[in-house]
């Protein structure tokens, strides 16, 4: 049995700056009850044997190692550019002189 009554469901409401109707309030009044009850089975199944763990499966790093590869020059990158500036793309101005 949990402490969640409809008094803690409105103070939470007025925390949170929702205005709550007295159905709404019986209607989460129940809904946290069951969450907090559950939370507390949790609880009692948790025991010190048994590590915390973040997640239920093993994650591994499905990543690819990062390994430096062949590389495009500076002039096979810009060949294709609609300009350039020396080894530097062109491309318009948009900010403003001020913002820059």
């Amino acid at each position: 049995m949990s402490e969640i009554t409809p008094d803690l469901v409105r103070h939470l409401g007025v925390l949170a700056r929702i205005q709550l109707d007295d159905a709404e309030v019986t209607r989460l009044t129940g809904e946290l009850d069951a969450i907090v009850d559950n939370i507390a089975k949790v609880g009692q199944v948790a025991r010190d044997d048994v590590p915390a763990t973040s997640h239920p499966i093993a994650l591994q790093n499905v990543f690819r190692p990062d390994e430096v590869g062949t590389m495009l020059t500076t002039e096979q990158a810009l060949q294709n550019a609609p300009d350039a500036d020396g080894d530097r793309f062109r491309v318009t101005a948009i900010l403003a002189e001020e913002e820059q």
